[in-house]
């Protein structure tokens, strides 16, 4: 299947490409990522995704933030038509942003929203550049975090990370790395632009270019190699996905067995 700016979204292609969300929900939770892919389940439309889809849509073009308002227009006013209180807080996001000369120089000569496929590890995958600038080698992303300092907490490696680690962007600037050099045939330095909610934002530009962060891409390759094969397994039934059991969808689904003892409730 051809991926067009039409289709990309569409659960269709989903089964044909892997994308690095697609790879994080299967990696929270192989059930509730199979049921939203097979039209079966659809996690609630948040306003904090709403609100960071109308601070990109911005950036992308005039003609895609229309697009967006008609779109989603009513979700994001009252009913007397006024705009709700986390959409004014993204147009002040916006303008804390849009006039900062770096990213005026890095962000906007970028093509935006260029597709990118490429083969990793056996598999077809799929990626959707924010800005690319081929002619200077880099591309960019746009991030709305709540936050840029705040710590989370990896049980995983027993210690807080930034949300860099937290929201699996090595993986996301690794992958995207890759499908830009198999779709050009050339190799792109990643950055990211962080915006966050805080009155006033914050505001960052930042790269990938540092000795602990080459290592965390590879881990992050390393991870899509390791678990890549069984997640196609669980996409074409061979294998039964594994519930995480307090996701969204997990909770929703759940039915009660037998008691659990309460000394052995599981903390999250």
């Amino acid at each position: 299947m051809k991926l067009t700016d039409e289709n990309y979204y569409n659960k269709d292609t989903s089964w044909q490409y892997m994308s690095v969300s697609l790879f994080k929900d299967f990696m929270k939770c192989e059930a509730a990522a199979l049921a939203k892919l097979k039209g079966e389940w659809e996690p609630e439309e948040t306003t904090a995704l709403l609100a960071g889809n109308y601070v990109h849509s911005y950036f992308e073009s005039e003609e895609a933030h229309q697009k967006f308002l008609d779109t989603k227009g009513e979700k994001m006013r009252t009913q007397k038509g006024y705009l709700r209180s986390d959409y004014k807080r993204a147009d002040v996001m916006i303008n804390a942003l849009k006039d900062e000369p770096v990213f005026k120089n890095l962000y906007e000569p970028g093509e935006k929203e260029v597709i990118v496929t490429g083969d990793i590890y056996g598999y077809k995958w799929k990626g959707k550049i924010d800005s690319l600038n081929l002619d200077k080698l880099y591309f960019c992303d746009l991030k709305t975090v709540d936050d840029i300092h705040k710590k989370h907490w990896s049980s995983e490696f027993n210690k807080y990370d930034n949300f860099i680690l937290d929201r699996g962007y090595y993986m996301q600037m690794a992958v995207y790395t890759e499908l830009i050099k198999q779709t050009f045939n050339t190799e792109c330095q990643p950055f990211i632009f962080a915006i966050s909610k805080q009155d006033p934002p914050d505001k960052e530009a930042i790269d990938f270019n540092g000795d602990q962060d080459m290592l965390y891409m590879q881990d992050a390759m390393r991870m899509i190699e390791e678990n890549q094969e069984h997640i196609q397994k669980v996409m074409s039934g061979e294998e039964a996905p594994t519930r995480c059991n307090h996701c969204e969808y997990c909770r929703l689904t759940k039915k009660i067995e037998l008691p659990i003892h309460a000394s052995e409730i599981e903390v999250y």
